[in-house]
Order: C-alpha cells, then structure tokens, then sequence
C-alpha cells in the first residue's frame, strides 16, 4: 500500500514572529524555516507504517515556491521514498490546497492519506476535511492512534469526553494529533541519501487547477497589551477591589 503525506512549510515553533509594521504580513523573511509539527508526526507515522510492512512507499507532497523543497528533502532524510513539490508562488487558502491534493490522489492512487491536523500559522484545520470531501473518502481527524486492520484503517480520535475509534475503509484520509507518535531525528547518511532520491516539481496547471484566492488579509496587528494582575491577602479585600475597581457587584 502506498501512503501519500501532505506537509507544509512553517516557521519554526520555537521562533517569535512579529507583524511587519504596515500590517500587510507577518515578518519571516529571515526566520527559520521547518516542517509544520502536525505534518512531521504524520510524516513519521507514514514510515512506522512502511516498517511494520505494513505500507510499500511513502510519498510526500507541498505545495508553495522553490523554497518548499528544503522541507520535501527534510522528509525524505526522515525516511519518505520520493516527493512531489507544487510549485507556486501564490498565496493559498485551505480550498486551493485541497483542490491540488485531490488531483495528486487521483494521479497516486494512495490507499492512505496523512496530513496534519492544522498548521501552526494558519490554524485553519480545514485541507483534511476538505481533501476528503473532494475526494469521497472517509476521514478520521485528530488521530492519536493508526492501526491498519486487513482493508480498514481504525483511528483512535482525541475529543473533549474522552476517546473515539473509527473503522474506516481505504482509501481514507486522515489527520494526525500531537499524541500520535514522537518524530525522530534525521540521521547524517539519511540526510545525504535523501539528495539522490526523486524529487518531481509541478505547476497548478498541470493539474488542471486554476488557483483563485477568496480570503484576503485586510491587516495584521499586535494584541494589546493587558495589565497586570494583583495580589490580595483576603477575601475581603478581593469583594472591596471588586466593588470599587471591578464594579462587578
């Protein structure tokens, strides 16, 4: 069985990023760049898969500029087979990106799809919903547990009472939590092995899809500062601040 595993370039968690100052963006021209988490942990669940036997190749696919494929070789050191880059150097929404997940599963054929739940910029949590929508398929989000049973894919999901399991057939999509798995380490020959394997780079409209933007930005600012908190030594001090400052009572 062949996996297929969306990934997205981001800046690095452990970045601080601020708003450029006329607000038209977020200032990350010099940050560093990484594998969005969420899509790193579908990334290593992937491989676990292929080394159980339970999975033939994993492939990775992006969509973004020239620049995404430093991200592609990333996750081919972590042990994907080959990687398909979309090259484009427009914005896109979570519909756009489905759009042209879609026709690379028409073209792949993957019995399973991976994604993570969300990217740590956007937030949006919509392409694995929407690919699956697109698609037809079955969908099991925020997955903390894969298992592969015979031609089902049973998903243990995280919600807020507790835990869920779906039976799922394949072909299915899925969408990984945090919990999944712990991504490892690339080693130094994965790393160079990972310079020779295949590396294929597309336009759009060689997939037939016409990319048109529906959400602009209109600005982006710093949250205003709060101020800070105070200490009261009692009870009746908290009910007098409130009475006078709050003016809750």
């Amino acid at each position: 069985m062949k996996i297929l595993v969306a990934i997205k370039r981001a800046v690095d968690p452990n970045v601080r990023v601020r708003p450029l100052p006329d607000g038209s963006g977020m200032d990350i021209a010099t940050a560093k760049m990484s594998i969005n988490p969420f899509c790193e942990i579908a990334v290593e669940e992937a491989i676990r898969l292929k080394e159980q036997c339970t999975a033939s190749e994993v492939v990775v696919v992006s969509v973004g500029p020239v620049v995404v494929q430093e991200q592609l070789r990333a996750a081919l050191a972590l042990g994907a087979d080959r990687a398909i880059h979309i090259n484009t150097n427009e914005a896109l929404e979570p519909l756009s990106i489905a759009r042209l997940l879609k026709e690379v599963v028409m073209q792949e054929g993957p019995g399973l799809i991976l994604l993570g739940k969300q990217s740590i910029d956007g937030d949006h949590n919509q392409t694995g919903q929407m690919l699956a929508a697109l698609c037809n398929y079955p969908q099991g989000t925020f997955a903390s547990k894969i298992q592969l049973v015979n031609d089902e894919v049973h998903v243990t999901r995280e919600l807020d009472s507790g835990l869920q399991t779906l039976a799922l057939r394949l072909p299915a999509v899925i969408t990984t939590d945090l919990r999944l798995n712990q991504p490892r380490f690339p080693t130094m020959p994965n790393i160079i092995k990972a310079r020779q394997k295949p590396l294929v780079s597309i336009a759009p409209a060689d997939l037939g899809v016409t990319v048109n933007l529906r959400v602009f930005t209109e600005s982006l600012v710093v949250p205003t500062s709060r101020p800070a908190g105070v200490k009261v030594n009692s009870v009746t001090e908290l009910l007098e601040k409130l009475r006078t400052e709050a003016r809750v009572l």
